[in-house]
């Protein structure tokens, strides 16, 4: 017998499989950007970058991820798009929950995953900003 995680991804079919590849992809590209798993979530990737989150990616409960975002522009997107709300514990204002399966395109949330780690890269300090270009 299959296992549940094989079943749900040939239900889910391979240009779904092919989205999650793109975007992480496009996450682990940002320069010094770091995943790590949750031992207590499995399926949950936290990525930081100089050891500051800019995206939660989980594929298992919620097909989707978590970004830091302006205030300004998540109100905006989730007037816009049916995919882009709120699911954490973080603050509403500046995080927002994006599902893979919705109406949010590709393009998109790799714009909004740059965005994000753009936001968390402005809050860095100048020995911090030297330590990720150092890494770079």
């Amino acid at each position: 017998m299959a296992s549940s995680k094989t079943k749900t991804a040939a239900q889910r079919g391979a240009a779904f499989d092919r989205r999650i590849a793109a975007v992480k992809a496009c996450i682990e590209a940002m320069p010094g950007a770091t995943g790590s798993s949750l031992p207590s979530a499995k399926g949950v990737v936290l990525y930081k970058v100089v050891g500051k989150m800019f995206a939660i990616f989980e594929v298992n409960r919620f097909a989707g991820m978590i970004l830091k975002c302006d205030p300004h522009l998540a109100e905006i997107l989730r007037g816009k798009y049916e995919g882009i709300g709120h699911r954490s514990h973080l603050d509403r204002r500046h995080w927002i929950a994006v599902n893979f399966e919705a109406d949010v395109p590709t393009k998109e949330i790799e714009r909004l995953i740059a965005h994000s780690y753009e936001q968390v890269c402005a809050t860095l300090t100048r020995k911090q900003r030297a330590e990720l270009e150092a890494a770079s």
